[in-house]
């Protein structure tokens, strides 16, 4: 049995233009709102039992008509949604704009099972790739990628996956734990790709998405992980991204393959515990978060880059934690983009969305990149350098949430 809790949101990508969706007026009524399931996936007595208690725990939480209605009217029906709905990923459906993103709460859908056989997204590029304009340095020797040593709450304490549903089914990315300006020492903010949480110019916004803290901490093989529980998998909880923000480029642009969109494959999620953390937040929760530069110094200036993530394609599994170090080089596209960061890295998909971390113009460790393609041969990874575009993103979803 599942319940779902509403925490839709409605967000807009430019930091400059900002307007309230006809859904905002009736988010932060159903927010305070928990709606139980009263379907169920088994038909055995036990569960058409508890189905019979939470209907009559139903009565006394429903929803007002006029918000239900408000919902609707944004293509939303909280039931259909909860037993099903969204896995219709028919194109008339499919949410794509900037402030479309819907993400309602369903409670126990990632659990240790589905987290397991999540796969990575595909974001690869020739081998070959090269825009030149003279300012692309030579393909970089691939650099062996280590694995995190357990637990990794102790050693990368910010790192964990994110997980989202598509039309190809459950996927997996990795990301980060990042500071709040808004929120000193409280944030609930993660850094991880774009396309981690939007398909590009040919889709829209992914469903289900929510970060995994530390996922597999111990350091568990995949065939212990088989009778994992939920708390060894996720011992630092379930966060649904409660509102999603990535760049506008990457959305008019962002392609499965080739690198289209590439320098702007950032994304910034705010999220919230599936179940409640004492009134914590993730920062709080997880002990640490890294602040983010966007004044980074330019590749030349960059003596070493590390990249963190859980591979998921051959030859690695998914399960584990592992991060590569190297200077990085640069890598141009087409010469109206920026220039990207290119590390030596056998990290392959299911890294994505991992933080790259270097010392940061204040001369402290720093979020400076995020994983966003590779080679179709793993060999190299490369990332988009945070400019003022990433900075918008990031200062947006901040505000939103400052003070809360």
């Amino acid at each position: 049995m599942r319940s779902i809790r509403p925490s839709f949101t409605a967000r807009r990508a430019r930091s400059t233009r900002r307007r309230t969706s006809p859904v905002l007026a009736a988010v932060a009524l159903v927010s305070a709102v928990a709606l139980t399931a009263t379907a169920c996936e088994s038909g055995d007595a036990d569960v058409d039992a508890a189905a019979t208690a939470a209907a009559g725990a139903d009565d006394k939480f429903q929803l007002p008509d006029d918000i239900k209605d408000r919902l609707k009217e944004h293509g939303i029906d909280i039931d259909k949604w909860r037993d099903g709905a969204w896995k219709d990923w028919s194109k008339d459906d499919w949410l794509r704009e900037a402030d479309d993103f819907i993400n309602p709460i369903i409670e126990d859908l990632w659990d240790p099972d589905r987290m397991r056989e999540a796969e990575e997204p595909e974001q690869e590029v020739d081998n070959g790739i090269s825009g030149d304009q003279g300012v692309t340095d030579p393909t970089p020797a691939p650099v062996e990628a280590e694995a995190v040593p357990a637990s990794y709450h102790s050693n990368a304490p910010e790192a964990g996956k994110v997980f989202f549903d598509s039309p190809e089914g459950t996927m997996v990315c990795s990301a980060t734990v990042v500071q709040d300006p808004a929120n000193p020492g409280k944030s609930n903010m993660v850094w991880t790709a774009g396309h981690c949480v939007h398909a590009g110019k040919s889709g829209g916004w992914y469903r289900n998405i929510a970060f995994v803290p530390s996922y597999n901490d111990s350091g568990l093989s995949a065939a212990d992980l088989a009778g994992a529980t939920t708390e060894e998998v996720a011992p630092y909880g379930v966060w649904w991204g409660d509102w999603v923000q990535t760049s506008d480029q990457w959305i008019e642009q962002g392609g499965a393959t080739g690198g289209d969109g590439a320098p702007y494959d950032f994304a910034v999620l705010h999220v919230t515990p599936e179940e409640g953390a004492g009134g914590k937040s993730l920062e709080e929760t997880v002990g640490s978060a890294l602040p983010v530069d966007f004044d980074a110094p330019a590749v030349p200036e960059v003596e070493s880059i590390t990249a963190t993530g859980y591979p998921a394609a051959p030859p690695y599994d998914g399960q584990t934690l592992y991060r590569c170090q190297d200077k990085p080089g640069r890598l141009s596209l087409n010469e109206t983009d920026p220039t990207m960061y290119r590390i030596g890295c056998t990290m392959t998909g299911g890294s994505s969305g991992g933080g790259w971390v270097a010392t940061g113009s204040d001369g402290k460790p720093a979020l400076v990149s995020n994983t966003s393609i590779g080679p179709v041969t793993a060999g190299w990874l490369a990332g988009p350098r945070l400019g003022e575009e990433a900075k918008g993103v990031f200062d947006a979803v901040s505000e939103k949430f400052a003070g809360q």
